[in-house]
């Protein structure tokens, strides 16, 4: 059933995917999307792994709650939907680059 196989292939292959999916992570962890609501009145920026790391809100807003809510379901999706995209075009970047291949 295995006849054929080269296992030291198959091990550098394996290697060569962790190292990719490392650097990725690094690189995805490092790059900084951003996404507002607004008119800019209300800001979230989340990292390329779809992690948020800022939320500017503008003052105004805090005194309208259902407004404020809208506006952040909206553009949380945004961002989630943007890292979505960066992390796909990543992979299939990787994909492409032969980063799969031997």
């Amino acid at each position: 059933m295995f006849d054929g196989l080269d296992m030291s292939k198959m091990s550098a292959m394996m290697e060569k995917m962790k190292s990719g999916m490392k650097e990725f992570e690094d690189e995805a962890r490092s790059t900084t999307l951003s996404a507002q609501s607004g008119g800019g009145m209300l800001k979230i920026s989340a990292n390329g792994l779809g992690e948020v790391i800022d939320i500017d809100i503008d003052d105004s807003l805090l005194a309208d709650k259902a407004s404020l809510q809208i506006m952040l379901i909206g553009v949380i999706n945004d961002i989630n939907k943007m890292a979505e995209d960066y992390k796909k075009s990543k992979a299939a970047g990787m994909m492409g680059a032969g980063m799969f291949s031997s």
